[in-house]
């Protein structure tokens, strides 16, 4: 029945049909970027927390490196810095925060053009549908139903296809968006934690 629709809906059913591929291609890769990028970060912190007052930076720092996910990469950022003092672990944090934040919404703006291009080409397919109808018209010098039937039915498909692949592409997005800030506030969270907890043993080294 799909296959059957796709033909019967003209030319403008490919271009469609590659937009939903190419969104498709960026929705996989998005997706296995972010549940690479997703750890506990409540259980990280309190693992970073213990190792700081049990073990010290270096292997803290080591810690870092052997997790996965924007948290632990803005962790190993500021502490790399803490031989520097802690003002410098606070711009080493922002400076990592806002590269794993554009790591985070990296190809993101691919899932927006598809979302605006697919129906755009659906409405194209629907305008040269209807051209073609009133073109059978004018050669048949007729009105009638059977006429221009074929035209209007091309319309209609490449206007429904462009709209399900925009919807399709939408879902992933927003769940994707909601992803990322959730990411992002674990980030922001973790992070002033992090320094409070640096001042903090600053603060016991100085009594």
């Amino acid at each position: 029945m799909l296959v059957e629709y796709f033909v019967n809906g003209g030319p403008f059913m490919w271009p469609i049909l590659i937009s939903l591929v190419f969104g498709l291609a960026f929705v996989g890769e998005r997706f296995y970027s972010l549940i690479m990028s997703s750890i506990n970060a409540e259980k990280f912190f309190n693992d970073i927390h213990s190792s700081l007052d049990g073990e010290g930076i270096e292997s803290t720092i080591e810690l870092c490196e052997k997790t996965n996910g924007p948290v632990a990469e803005i962790f190993h950022a500021g502490l790399s810095r803490m031989h520097r003092g802690i003002a410098e672990v606070e711009k080493a944090i922002q400076n990592a925060g806002s590269l794993e934040m554009s790591f985070l919404e990296k190809n993101m703006i691919w899932l927006n053009a598809v979302i605006t291009i697919a129906p755009m080409l659906g409405f194209t397919g629907t305008v040269a549908g209807m051209v073609n109808a009133f073109d059978a018209i004018a050669a048949a010098d007729d009105i009638s139903p059977a006429v221009v039937a074929g035209g209007i039915s091309q319309a209609l498909l490449t206007t429904a296809f462009g709209l399900i692949v925009a919807m399709i592409i939408q879902i992933f997005q927003n769940i994707f968006v909601a992803r990322i800030d959730k990411l992002v506030l674990d980030m922001e969270e973790h992070s002033i934690q992090l320094v409070d907890h640096l001042y903090e043993m600053d603060a016991k080294k100085k009594k």
